[in-house]
């Protein structure tokens, strides 16, 4: 078959001696052959299924980009100094067979979790539409290529380990019925948020640009007024847009999902608080 070159796991090193007299029985010019040491589970035991041994479509079902995993699978069994993070283009550059380790690789799912997380940090938002759509696809929502979806990819790549967790968070962008966080709702949904909220709608209906800089404007007019810190409205209304008091910047959620909609949220929260019991 012109085979010149065999690498494999060192658990074959008792069949190489019986395949060489093979090959010299048979005429044929002998390939080399490297021996490289095996993966092993965090117990040291030889790596399988328990260990979290699947195939590579599941991990991409779960939401691991395959430069992530490529980087993390060559890095486990090589070195090149003390750098962690390859691009696939830095992989080719580098890679020789001379820096594979003699010591077994441990497969770490923590770590390679860390390293998706990172590569979905330096992916640039919009060669992440792709591989972010079937997951989004799972809630009902059909992404195409667009500066909206760039926009919402670029605040949640810093916060994403994997593009699972990134289509769950990007969900208050899509659905106007935000539900609120029974315990967040209690918080921050009181009567003295009701005053702040409708001087802000009032400040965010009168702007006619909804950038970042005039949202952070009105905000501050708002806080002005009531002579209140950030936190004091940012809270109330992050939870009224995304029903959670965890997100990106006020500022840019804000932006992204736009003046009618924000505006739309923001009375529905004032609904919400008025009804409550007191």
């Amino acid at each position: 078959m012109n085979i010149n070159t065999v690498i494999r796991g060192d658990d074959h090193i008792m069949n190489t001696p019986k395949q060489i007299l093979l090959y010299k029985s048979l005429g044929s010019p002998l390939p080399l052959f490297g021996h490289v040491p095996m993966v092993l589970g965090k117990d040291r035991a030889r790596f399988s299924k328990r260990h979290g041994a699947v195939s590579v479509t599941a991990y991409r079902d779960m939401g691991y980009l395959p430069d992530a995993m490529l980087n993390y699978l060559v890095r486990l069994g090589w070195s090149h100094g003390d750098q962690e993070f390859f691009t696939r283009k830095e992989l080719i550059e580098v890679f020789d067979i001379e820096h594979i380790g003699r010591s077994a690789g441990v497969f770490d799912p923590d770590k390679l979790l860390a390293l998706n997380a990172d590569h979905i940090m330096a992916t640039p938002p919009n060669r992440l539409i792709k591989p972010l759509a079937p997951f989004l696809k799972e809630y009902g929502i059909d992404i195409h290529e667009g500066l909206f979806i760039e926009r919402v990819i670029k605040t949640l790549s810093a916060r994403s380990k994997t593009l699972k967790d990134m289509a769950a968070d990007a969900l208050f962008y899509f659905h106007d019925n935000i539900s609120y966080e029974q315990k967040a709702a209690q918080k921050f949904f009181k009567p003295a948020a009701l005053e702040p909220m409708r001087l802000l709608i009032d400040r965010l209906e009168a702007l006619e640009e909804f950038t970042e800089e005039n949202l952070e404007g009105a905000f501050k007019t708002v806080m002005a007024q009531c002579g209140l810190k950030l936190g004091k409205i940012a809270q109330p209304v992050r939870l009224a847009l995304t029903g959670k008091t965890a997100s990106p910047g006020i500022f840019e959620i804000t932006s992204i999902i736009g003046k009618e909609r924000v505006i739309s949220r923001l009375k529905k929260a004032i609904r919400f608080i008025e009804a409550k019991p007191r």
